[in-house]
């Protein structure tokens, strides 16, 4: 069975038009989720929590789709 995880992520934007951060060293991470559902409950949280913000962002990132299952693993 494939998981399918969703990072929640996000943190002030340099202009409101793009999505480059301000400080990558103050992106708060949200937390890794096992289904959209959850991981958009989350997002909505933290983007309302924050709506007074312009360059305030939070982002779903679908962790499931970089994963290759079948992909032999990179030595450490």
């Amino acid at each position: 069975m494939t998981q399918r995880l969703h990072l929640v992520f996000g943190g002030e934007l340099v202009s409101p038009d793009k999505s480059v951060f301000k400080d990558v060293d103050a992106i708060h991470v949200v937390g890794i989720f096992p289904n959209y559902e959850s991981a958009h409950a989350a997002w909505k949280a933290e983007a309302q929590r924050t709506v007074d913000n312009a360059h305030m962002r939070y982002f779903i990132a679908h962790l499931h789709r970089l994963r290759e299952d079948g992909t032999p693993e990179l030595p450490v």
